[in-house]
């Protein structure tokens, strides 16, 4: 009887504890595909409750009842996915479904997400960012709309290359696929840019970071651009053009295999552009022949469900012809004016050719039996560049009447300068770089189901270098019939680089770090910690780089604030541009810049009921970078020259914060807002510095940097018709104070001292969808009935015509007084586009 009771009462504890659960079920698939996912774990958030998906995808689980919980979805080769259960009275049941987007099978997103956000790695999808309103038809255009710290450079809207928190382009790090990007040496002028390396068209998503980055990434000293391409399940196409060209690409999957995994992916895109529409609203009238040209394919095959082999490969050329005739300048203010005419002689012919082929083998492990992921890559990258130019500008520079009451108002009243400028060039490079790196890593969880655990990974990877480079370019200057420098007794050029170079190196970095997240029932938690070793055999120099990051979300009832730390040092051994002195000389004992980040944020989740039922998001983070061993150089236009030797050392403080949301239901924007403060000094220098009517010049410690903007806004703002969504404008807005420059051959002791105009640009679209397929019911006979969607739209860019200053052409007169006249960049121009989708 004692026992009888005993099991009775031990049935009633388990019906109790039964009867506050709620049971959940569900199928798991691919959002791609549709197809089941099977092996996916399923856990509550903070708790102690898992289970996994059958080979069809279902799942069951108890979780308990009357509580708010969230249930997380991870597996390998997928996004992680959390799911919300509001409370649930006891003994009912929850039907959950889910889908879950495939990554693509780099490592570093093949991995189980952490459910912290790093905010200073801005990650997008680039759906809404392909309607932007672009001159350059590049993707990296958006990103000072979309990315913290970031901006253009002088080479404004023509230009590919942009700055991040005070360091100049060369800075940044490309990565496609865990590829690294490299471009070419010689481009001088953004006239002469053509296709960079990322194809929006082939871009599924990408993330961003503005300094204080994790181990895992490589040497440079700014910034990470990380892009995935697309991994498509379905046949899709696309096709587009403009006045500034056209663009196409295919994608699609078919088995091939006698497995359902045994998938080829595919991806096509080829870009053609043409910015000789836009370059006739130069200064300089003459014949612009640019044309551009981009092809490029990612392919990938299943081998199975554990391997993955993939070759990405590019091929872009760029061609740049240029005749001069005739060109007038006029610049200054209300009592004071200049006016540069200059007829020429010549042309410019120049060409760089480029091409990438990487390959990938990855192993995507059972988490069950083998918890240790690989990669492999090999790549190699070569290019040829030649620049060509012969040219001679007579010139006259004249003060302009600028009374507009006397009869003479607009006309010379004296005679400033007269002479020649002729300029030689007949530059060659040819670069080749070949990459093979293996990669791995390790996940942990922990034991007791709490969702604790580390990722440890790791990877080593050698880079050969092969670079020739023939240097022949001089220039002649003459003013008033003497060539300048004058001495009386020869003709001297005013400058004249006459070298061959070849450098041939080898390069050995590698890395380890953890990532470690920890979940308690308050707060989130998440570690990375990690050091990264480099070699050089050029130098014999070997640096060691240890880097943090420390991630902390509070858990309320809101859940909208994340707060992050990060820092490290961060070294960039040269590459090749910065070893070439200003005489085309190779430094090869150059040894590596370094810097110091100390990076702090918070990200604030909030509502705004009033414009948008949806969250947007704040962050805001405050930097400071100390930098030493710095190579100083000089920008002119998207020309950088370097001085060849650790010649400076420099810092940058500043604030980045940036807004993003719905302000219109469905159509998202960015606002961007940044101030910088970079400074320099020259060792062995003593700067001067000299203020409007001083007589004395002021010794001074640090000067700007040639990136120090002290201020910019970006904004990225999309709106539509409600009554006609179909109508949409797309408003990309720049704003940002000048940039520092100073007197050409007295840049050292007067450094930077003045800045350009400020920059202003404004470029506006209006874009209608003409045709969707689902309307197809209403109307079966429309003529783009056989493709999916198509839309046309009108660019207005540069709208409020403003002339941007992209650099300086000095003019000497015969007693070495010097004339800064601005080249200005594109004027007012209307672009139309027709898109289809198939």
């Amino acid at each position: 009887m004692k026992k009888l009771f005993g099991v009775l009462v031990m049935l009633g504890i388990c019906a109790s504890l039964y009867a506050q659960n709620i049971t959940i079920f569900g199928k798991v698939t691919d959002l791609d595909s549709g197809l089941p996912i099977d092996f996916v774990t399923i856990y509550i958030q903070g708790g102690t409750y898992s289970t996994e998906s059958n080979l069809e995808g279902m799942y069951t689980m108890k979780v308990p009842a009357d509580e708010n919980l969230y249930l997380i979805f991870s597996r390998i080769g997928y996004a992680e996915t959390k799911a919300f259960v509001e409370k649930t009275k006891s003994g009912l049941t929850r039907n959950i479904n889910v889908q879950m987007a495939p990554k693509t099978s780099e490592l570093d997103v093949i991995i189980t997400e952490s459910r912290i956000e790093d905010l200073g790695i801005i990650r997008e999808e680039v759906e809404a960012l392909k309607y932007l309103p672009t001159v350059s038809g590049n993707f990296e255009s958006v990103l000072p709309s979309i990315a913290l710290g970031v901006t253009s450079g002088t080479g404004g809207e023509l230009s590919a290359q942009y700055n991040v928190r005070g360091g100049n382009y060369d800075e940044n790090l490309v990565y496609v696929n865990d590829f690294e990007i490299y471009r070419p040496q010689l481009i001088r002028s953004s006239q002469q840019e053509g296709l960079s390396f990322p194809n929006i068209d082939l871009i599924r998503d990408l993330s961003f970071s503005s300094g204080g980055f994790e181990a895992k990434y490589g040497d440079k000293l700014s910034s990470v651009l990380d892009i995935s391409y697309k991994r498509p399940e379905a046949f899709k196409a696309s096709a587009s053009a403009s006045f500034l060209g056209f663009t196409g690409h295919l994608e699609g999957s078919r088995q091939i295999g006698k497995k359902e995994y045994n998938k080829l992916r595919y991806l096509i895109g080829g870009r053609y552009k043409t910015t000789r529409y836009l370059l006739g609203s130069l200064d300089i009238d003459g014949e612009y022949l640019p044309n551009f040209t981009d092809i490029q394919t990612f392919v990938s095959y299943d081998i199975n469900k554990s391997w993955q082999v993939g070759l990405l490969a590019n091929y872009n050329k760029s061609v740049y012809n240029f005749t001069p005739v005739s060109s007038s300048t006029g610049v200054g203010f209300v009592d004071f004016a200049l006016q540069l005419t200059t007829v020429y002689e010549g042309q410019e012919k120049d060409g760089f050719t480029n091409g990438m082929t990487g390959i990938s083998l990855t192993y995507l492990p059972d988490r069950k039996r083998n918890p240790i992921y690989m990669k492999f890559l090999a790549s190699t990258y070569t290019s040829n560049e030649l620049e060509t130019f012969d040219i001679l500008g007579y010139y006259r520079l004249s003060q302009i009447e600028t009374n507009f009451g006397k009869d003479n108002a607009g006309q010379e009243i004296a005679l400033l300068g007269i002479g020649t400028q002729h300029s030689f060039t007949r530059n060659l490079l040819f670069a080749n770089v070949n990459n093979f790196q293996y990669k791995g890593g390790i996940e942990l969880q922990s034991e007791n189901g709490s969702g604790n655990n580390h990722f440890v990974e790791w990877s080593i990877k050698y880079q050969s270098e092969y670079i020739y480079d023939k240097i022949n370019e001089w220039e002649r200057l003459d003013s008033a019939g003497y060539s300048i420098p004058y001495n009386g007794e020869s003709i001297p050029l005013n400058f004249s680089y006459q070298t061959n170079n070849t450098l041939l190196s080898n390069r050995l970095t590698s890395y380890v770090q953890d990532a470690y997240s920890v979940y308690t029932s308050n707060a989130e938690f998440r570690f990375i910690g990690g050091l990264r070793f480099s070699y050089w055999d050029l130098n014999k120099e070997f640096f060691v780089s240890p880097r943090g990051q420390i991630l902390y979300k509070p858990l309320n009832n809101r859940n909208d604030l994340t707060f992050k730390l990060s820092g490290g040092i961060y070294n960039q051994a040269p590459f090749y541009r910065e070893m070439r002195r200003e005489d085309g000389s190779l430094n090869t004992d150059l040894r590596a810049q370094k810097s110091s980040h100390l990076v702090a944020g918070i990200g604030y989740d909030f509502y705004w009921r009033a414009v948008s039922p949806k969250k947007f998001r704040l962050i805001t983070e405050a930097y400071y970078k100390n930098m030493w061993d710095i190579v100083s150089y000089e920008i002119d236009n998207v020309r950088i020259r370097y001085s060849g030797v650790n010649d400076s050392r420099a810092y940058a403080t500043g604030i980045d914060i940036r807004v993003n949301g719905e302000f219109v239901e469905g159509a998202e924007s960015w606002v961007n807002l940044s101030f910088l403060n970079t400074k320099e000094q020259i060792l062995g220098i003593q700067h001067l510095k000299r203020s409007i009517g001083d007589s004395i010049a002021t010794p001074v410690d640090f000067v700007s940097r040639p990136t120090n903007q002290l201020m910019s806004l970006n904004m990225f703002f999309q709106d539509y018709l409600p009554s006609n969504k179909n109508f949409k404008m797309n408003l990309n807005l720049g704003f940002g104070t000048g940039l520092p420059f100073g007197l050409k051959g007295n840049n050292i002791i007067y450094r930077n001292t003045y800045r350009y105009p400020i920059y202003q640009r404004v470029d506006i679209g209006f874009a209608y969808m003409i045709w969707d397929k689902s309307r197809i019911d209403k109307r079966p006979h429309h003529p783009l009935r056989v493709f999916q969607k198509s839309w046309i739209s009108l660019d207005v860019l540069n709208m409020l015509q403003i002339r941007n200053v992209a650099s300086n052409t000095w003019i000497k007169a015969v007693n070495n007084r010097q004339f800064a006249i601005p080249n200005t960049l594109t004027s007012r121009r209307i672009n139309l586009r027709f898109k289809i989708e198939i």
